[in-house]
């Protein structure tokens, strides 16, 4: 690389010389076996005085260049270099930035603060003070603060080692007054004992051990004051160990824009020093003069420092770096000029922040290469790689918002920022170009109205696009009418034909049943029945699900509730069937001799009553619970105005539906249960003859004689009746619901 420029100016001069390039040209192809032309002559076009020969031929120049095109291969990739795997950042959050060297350590005197060692005691005076002329001690004392506020030590006052990385500067002033050496005492021996208070400033006692009878006194009035300057060059400190600190990579690119910023100010600083500079070698400038001129900035470079040493404390990176920042600017609401810096130093270092929440909010892309933005993308593999059926929970887990990362000034939008990247990417994965309206630059100000109008903006387009997209181009409605036909019973027909066609198959035990053959079935099903002219029939597959019906319901009530554990066990114990359900077949019943069919009449009664309840249960769910609350989802999905609404819609639909057929009350849902299983064991036990019964085989049915089984299948049947009737009018009286009290008249 040292050899770089070299290199770059020798091509630069063939590149200008044509005779030469034209001699390049005719034998570059050619093999070098003469020496002599083994060597380059470059010379300029118009002086051919200076000639340089090179013992180099191309192939050796190639040569070399492809070994340090591999080298530089393997070394690693820039983080700004621009990668094959866009998305690489946002899948991999443990981002490496490049490791510089730590110069400051290597290098001091490359800082703007002192150099001072840390181990070290303080530096020793050149001088003591008090052994300079009084007249001429208030010009050295502005020497000196002057070297101190821009970070150099003094010969008469020296920093002090750092209590630590993130402690205040402290200065030691050399003595007043200078002792009398003739007693053998070592000089200097300081007069006064230092002490630092929590203002960066600091208080002096008087050392016992210095000598009765001192040679010069000195003004202490001039102390005082460079005392009361010294807490601006602590600052000072303060603020460009900040800068040079959180310059590095890894600090993030808030902290990046705020030191930025920060650097700026402390340039205006340096001019009011050199200005002060000026003023002295004038002359006639005392430390009176000093202290008015730098009361202003003393106030500006505390507010500094305080920021620095409450980031630098709270190790703040990204949007909590931005909370800390505002929180300054809003505590500063009665001091204008304080406020005013502080909503400087905000709006600079929220830039990249707003850039980051610009792209998301604008484009649905996150670029952020020091996990600084609240909303993450935890995509680990690309949406081509997932099954076609793959659930919307793809969506809620890839992009998440970490909270520690939230402004505090967008907390309040922290959610709907979520939703309108998520709803932009949503339209790109389905292959659709976003063509969003002119972007509004998004800048922090006190008052969060400004750039909220700005977010409710782009969410609303963002919603508004995907909801164009879902209702005409995805048709929506008619896929939510399909599903309709389906799962809430609206073809009729299709559910007999299905149910018939796949009665013996689903009768197996659950791990005899062929897929395959399902799928056959229901196809058949689809064609031959009304469900043959609904255009996305082809979208209907079956699925065997692990558990039965009422573990099903149970595992829906407990999502977020404490029971919600319970229900992610493996069920492998359950000895399930395919088919749970009060299909009952009374064909066996047509073909009875007379006098047979006379002792099935209790039989044929009790099969009546469960067959009406059961037909009257469905009525009510299908007549006066699913289609109301169907019509009513539909007149409220067609006033929508974002993809919120609609979902807020389809929810209420479910909720509503699931509440008034009494499948959210786990107690209902038993006794329900109990009624189906008493039907499902009557009609087992009647369906269990092969043949027409004979009195031979009903008399030696199992548990006794037909009669009393079937009065015992009746009694089981009447008490479950009852108590869900009980339960239904207690329910139909807490919550005042119509339609629950309509289901005792039935």
């Amino acid at each position: 690389v040292d050899c770089l420029g070299s290199y770059i100016s020798l091509l630069s001069k063939i590149s200008e010389d044509k005779k030469l390039r034209e001699f390049l040209d005719r034998n570059a192809k050619q093999p070098c076996s003469d020496s002599s032309l083994n060597k380059i002559s470059t010379c300029n076009s118009t002086q051919l005085s200076d000639t340089k020969e090179v013992d180099i031929t191309p192939e050796e120049i190639r040569s070399r260049l492809q070994k340090v095109v591999a080298k530089a291969q393997e070394k690693k990739s820039n983080p700004f270099e621009k990668r094959v795997d866009k998305q690489s950042k946002a899948r991999h959050p443990s981002h490496h930035s490049p490791e510089l060297p730590n110069w400051l350590n290597m290098r001091p005197s490359m800082s703007l603060d002192f150099v001072v060692d840390r181990a070290s005691a303080p530096t020793p005076f050149a001088a003591v003070l008090g052994a300079v002329p009084i007249g001429s001690q208030e010009n050295i004392l502005l020497e000196d603060l002057l070297y101190c506020l821009e970070g150099v030590e003094g010969e008469y006052i020296v920093p002090n080692p750092l209590q630590g990385p993130y402690e205040p500067r402290t200065f030691t002033i050399s003595p007043c007054v200078a002792p009398n050496t003739s007693k053998g005492r070592k000089f200097p021996i300081p007069l006064l004992n230092h002490v630092t208070t929590d203002a960066g400033g600091e208080q002096y006692h008087y050392n016992p051990h210095w000598p009765e009878h001192p040679v010069v006194s000195a003004d202490q009035s001039l102390r005082e004051l460079a005392i009361q300057i010294l807490p601006l060059a602590s600052h000072y400190s303060m603020v460009v160990r900040f800068m040079e600190e959180k310059s590095g990579f890894h600090h993030g690119q808030v902290n990046h824009a705020l030191a930025a910023a920060m650097g700026c100010l402390v340039k205006d600083y340096l001019v009011l020093v050199a200005q002060l500079e000026m003023l002295l070698d004038q002359g006639g400038f005392n430390l009176h003069e000093m202290w008015f001129y730098v009361q202003p900035t003393l106030h500006c470079m505390s507010i500094l420092a305080n920021i620095a040493s409450t980031i630098n404390k709270a190790e703040a990176k990204g949007g909590q770096v931005l909370s800390l920042l505002h929180e300054q600017t809003s505590s500063y609401m009665g001091d204008t000029k304080g406020q005013e810096l502080c909503l400087y130093l905000t709006q600079a270092a929220s830039v990249p922040y707003m850039e980051i929440l610009e792209k998301w909010i604008y484009k649905g892309a996150i670029c952020d290469p020091y996990q600084e933005f609240l909303v993450e993308d935890n995509e680990m593999i690309q949406k081509e790689d997932l099954p076609l059926d793959y659930s919307a929970d793809y969506w809620e887990k890839r992009y998440t918002i970490r909270r520690e990362r939230i402004p505090v000034f967008l907390e309040r939008v922290a959610d709907v920022i979520l939703r309108t990247g998520k709803y932009l990417n949503v339209i790109r994965q389905c292959g659709k170009n976003i063509k969003t309206p002119q972007d509004e630059d998004i800048v922090y100000t006190i008052k969060e109205r400004q750039y909220f109008e700005s977010i409710e903006k782009a969410y609303l387009f963002a919603s508004k696009t995907l909801l164009q997209l879902l209702m005409e181009e995805n048709d929506l409605m008619r896929r939510l009418k399909s599903v309709k036909h389906y799962f809430l019973l609206d073809q009729g027909d299709f559910i007999m034909q299905f149910m018939d066609s796949c009665e013996e198959e689903l009768s197996k035990n659950i791990g005899d049943i062929m897929p395959t053959r399902l799928e056959s079935l229901l196809e058949l099903a689809l064609r031959t029945s009304a469900a043959n002219s609904d255009p996305y029939k082809d979208d209907m597959r079956t699925e065997l699900l692990p558990y039965d019906l009422t573990f099903q319901m149970s595992k829906i009530l407990s999502i977020e509730t404490q029971e919600e554990k319970e229900y992610r066990l493996p069920l492998d114990h359950l000895n399930l069937v395919g088919l749970e359900s009060v299909w009952i077949s009374n064909k066996v019943g047509k073909s009875f001799h007379l006098k047979n069919a006379k002792m099935y009449v209790p039989a044929f009664a009790l099969r009546q009553r469960m067959l009406n309840c059961i037909q009257n249960l469905e009525y009510y769910m299908m007549v006066e619970v699913i289609e109301p609350n169907w019509l009513a989802f539909l007149s409220k999905i067609n006033n929508v105005n974002n993809v919120d609404e609609v979902l807020v819609c389809h929810s209420d639909f479910l909720d509503t539906c699931l509440k008034d057929c009494m499948l959210t009350n786990p107690d209902l849902l038993r006794i329900v249960n109990s009624l189906m299983s008493a039907c499902e064991q009557f009609c087992q036990f009647m369906q269990s003859p092969d043949s027409p019964p004979t009195n031979t085989s009903i008399n030696e049915c199992s548990g006794g004689s037909f009669k009393q089984r079937i009065n015992k299948f009746d009694d089981e049947f009447t008490s479950v009746l009852v108590t869900l009737l009980d339960n239904i009018s207690s329910l139909g009286r807490e919550n005042n619901s119509e339609k629950l009290v309509n289901v005792l008249y039935r």
